[in-house]
């Protein structure tokens, strides 16, 4: 797969930082990194009008995924987070090996918090159906740590279900309960990770159906850490201490997720666009 608007100019300490995601689960992503990033400008796109990428193949999920980059390259940003799961499984290598700015995705971040929370090594995943194809969390996990247990799940009601704004409440409750009876049928699993940053936005309801003997595991932390971390050591953390402006963008209606960006910051967000995004050069 090519590229052609990789950047080849140099890059700017006051540069914005770049996250993608499917819809809007990567901003659970975005206010992670906003608390730990302060001096940070943000420009987050969510292609709500294509998501959920889950059930897609994974050339499509590859296609979609250049399409937000290039939206972004053309933005100038120092720095990618790929903040959706099935996203980074399928491309992360590639974005690495083609761009030539840091390009971070959750999968990585993730498996390191669950290995350091889990006390029996047993460890449940639950995400898409394309990334738990992907095999990415049990592998990532492995890598590190070969004799874990891992138990992974396909939730695939869980995506549309935040994207429609359902969060709470009965309705939550029962897709949820339904969709983990299968792990929660396993017992022992002492850990379990969410692997899609939309799952964040209905911690609650799973924390209530698989019990609070089970710890949860969101990427959106780790992920914002290792972005510090990374910043650091590529000198591109920004001091500035003007006002910083971030960027949101959607390929969807904006009503659904205005409201949904309402819930995560607690108050309205500025600067929200719909777009359209051109057709990657592959």
């Amino acid at each position: 797969m090519k590229n052609n608007i990789i950047k080849e100019e140099a890059i700017f300490l006051n540069q914005p930082i770049g996250v993608i995601d499917s819809g809007v689960g990567g901003l659970t992503v975005v206010h992670e990194l906003m608390r730990q990033l302060p001096k940070e400008k943000l420009i987050y796109l969510g292609d709500t009008l294509r998501c959920p990428y889950g059930p897609r193949t994974k050339e499509e999920v590859q296609t979609f995924t250049w399409e937000m980059v290039d939206f972004l390259i053309q933005k100038d940003i120092k720095m990618l987070i790929v903040a959706c799961n099935t996203a980074t499984a399928y491309t992360l290598p590639d974005l690495q090996e083609k761009l030539n700015i840091p390009v971070v995705g959750v999968i990585q971040p993730g498996a390191r918090a669950a290995i350091n929370f889990t006390t029996n090594d047993y460890i449940g995943v639950i995400g898409t159906e394309g990334t738990v194809k992907s095999e990415a969390y049990p592998k990532a996990l492995h890598s590190i740590k070969p004799e874990l247990r891992v138990e992974s799940l396909a939730c695939p009601m869980f995506v549309p279900m935040v994207e429609q704004g359902i969060l709470s409440g009965i309705k939550a409750e029962h897709i949820v309960e339904k969709s983990l009876r299968p792990l929660k049928a396993l017992h022992n699993i002492d850990t379990l990770i969410l692997g899609c940053t939309h799952y964040p936005l209905i911690k609650d309801v799973i924390q209530k159906v698989v019990g609070d003997e089970v710890t949860l595991i969101s990427s959106s932390e780790e992920t914002a850490r290792e972005t510090s971390t990374i910043l650091e050591v590529h000198q591109l953390l920004n001091n500035d201490d003007g006002p910083v402006n971030h960027e949101f963008y959607t390929t969807g209606e904006l009503g659904l997720f205005t409201k949904i960006t309402q819930s995560i910051f607690h108050s309205s967000i500025d600067n929200l666009k719909s777009v359209t995004i051109e057709k990657a050069v592959i």
